[in-house]
């Protein structure tokens, strides 16, 4: 559960944003956005080579 401490006088949308920021930083939506579907292993495979791939090519170019 994330919690968020208010000071004396803090306004909300300061404690809001405190809240969004925890809240990205958990990784709760990234993990909710990645259950909604199932992903075959071997896809789940080849889409991390294709990644590998496109990140060597990457650090490659930038020398």
């Amino acid at each position: 559960m994330i919690i968020v401490s208010l000071k004396e006088g803090e306004n909300l949308e300061k404690a809001l944003k405190k809240f969004k920021r925890k809240f990205e930083r958990t990784g709760v939506s990234k993990e909710l956005k990645r259950r909604q579907a199932f992903v075959k292993p071997s896809v789940l495979r080849r889409n991390q080579k294709i990644h590998a791939i496109y990140a060597q090519k990457f650090l490659q170019s930038g020398d």
